[in-house]
């Protein structure tokens, strides 16, 4: 009987290896099968994070899996031992969850273990270890900030899950900026702001991402504020992440900047390729994937903008490996990513970029760097700054400089507007394109 049960579970292993090689992990391996009785398959998985991973991101593969394999209705059972099961661990989707209990969800891929370090992050990594071995003491606050997908995230929960294994008892608050948001503006509603303050003042670590999203929301600031002061006077620890340093976020209060920038403030810059490489064996090997070293060395070449890129990639390239008979090779990856040479990366100056949009909108240099608002020029205006911000190696003071003495958070408010419209209007996104189009023929 065990026999076969190893023999159902592998095969369940092989079928989401194959078809669902996006969820694998390789420690899926050392997951065992105890029983399959009454349709329940229960398994025996020794870490809380993998329980909650299976619950949260796998269960429904993997109950199709099971189902596929058996020919039957089956259902899972995640258990730590023989007596606990799937029932005691908080589900995020729970309402019967307490608050605490819905914000405590952490990746296990997101730990120091898996972290590649590289000239990029070293310093941002070296803090977060700091923290997590001397929360409230090493550097407070600590506020990482870099563009998207560069392992933000990773470091704050892989800081928040160390706290926890040293401290299985340690309070830890881990969420959105944009949750925060919510909870705080859903408490002023129903009367609750005892309640919501007494969940985040008093804890050992609040550990927030994405906190540029205060920008311009007054209210949410001034109680931000308070709870960050009563929090630090306890000495409690507090980490922080966002897209853009404290003094670019736009719209933020001066004693907000001032608390941010008064513990340690570190930037998370884009991988090299040689950090690029490490980055895909370490996914591969967390995935039970083997791919040749050419194969690694092309798609850290082909995919230089961020870690979460170099995943998709690499989970494209696998998934068509297994389709067609499982084995990775050079030729395969070629056919995944497209094989064209990738452009040289031109010089592109503002100069170019504001003679490229003045044409395209029939305005003039001296309107864009006037002071006029109407959006026949702001919007022309705002377009330069965003182009100006990814075309460019400027920083947005200097590009403000280009357009009448504006200042950084003039430019990145512009960039953002723009960034919007683009994922949003199907009409400027078209725009947008053709002008960088334009620009890198022609720089």
């Amino acid at each position: 009987m065990a026999d076969i049960l190893m023999e159902v579970w592998d095969n369940i292993l092989r079928y989401i290896q194959r078809h669902h090689s996006d969820c694998w992990r390789n420690w899926f391996e050392q997951i065992e099968p105890l029983s399959l009785e009454r349709g329940v398959l229960r398994l025996a998985v020794t870490e809380r994070s993998w329980r909650q991973y299976l619950q949260q991101v796998c269960n429904d593969r993997l109950v199709a899996a099971a189902q596929q394999v058996t020919g039957h209705l089956i259902s899972l059972e995640y258990v730590s031992d023989e007596q606990e099961s799937e029932s005691d661990i908080p589900s995020i989707s729970s309402k019967s969850s307490s608050p605490q209990e819905e914000l405590l969800y952490f990746s296990p891929d997101y730990t120091f273990d898996n972290f590649v370090v590289g000239p990029c992050n070293r310093l941002s990594h070296a803090t977060c270890v700091a923290v997590s071995e001397a929360p409230g003491q090493a550097y407070n606050p600590l506020f990482l900030h870099g563009s998207v997908g560069l392992g933000k995230t990773h470091l704050l929960q892989a800081a928040s899950q160390a706290v926890l294994k040293n401290n299985p008892q340690a309070k830890i608050v881990y969420l959105s900026c944009e949750t925060f948001v919510n909870h705080f503006i859903h408490a002023v509603e129903r009367g609750g702001l005892y309640e919501f303050r007494h969940k985040y003042r008093y804890v050992d670590m609040l550990v927030i991402d994405d906190v540029q999203f205060l920008s311009d929301r007054e209210r949410s600031q001034e109680e931000f504020f308070h709870t960050f002061n009563s929090l630090y006077q306890n000495r409690k620890q507090i980490i922080l992440s966002a897209d853009c340093s404290p003094a670019e976020i736009p719209k933020l209060e001066e004693r907000l900047v001032s608390r941010f920038n008064q513990g340690l403030v570190t930037r998370m810059d884009k991988p090299d390729t040689e950090t690029r490489m490490a980055i895909v064996r370490k996914k591969a090997l967390m995935r039970g994937i083997n791919p040749p070293e050419e194969v690694i060395e092309f798609i850290a070449r082909k995919v230089d903008s961020n870690i979460r890129e170099l995943e998709g990639t690499l989970t494209k390239v696998h998934g068509m490996a297994m389709l067609e008979g499982g084995v990775i090779t050079i030729e395969l990856a070629r056919q995944a990513l497209g094989d064209e040479p990738t452009p040289p990366h031109r010089q592109i100056s503002i100069s170019q970029i504001i003679e490229s949009v003045t044409n395209h909108y029939n305005v003039r240099l001296s309107d864009l760097q006037g002071k006029r608002r109407s959006r026949s020029i702001a919007f022309p205006r705002q377009v330069c700054m965003y182009l100006a911000r990814d075309l460019t190696p400027h920083s947005l003071e200097e590009i403000g400089g280009h357009f009448g003495g504006r200042d950084h958070t003039t430019v990145l408010h512009a960039y953002r507007s723009i960034d919007r419209l683009y994922e949003s209007d199907n009409g400027i996104r078209q725009t947008i394109d053709g002008l960088v189009a334009g620009l890198t023929q022609n720089g």
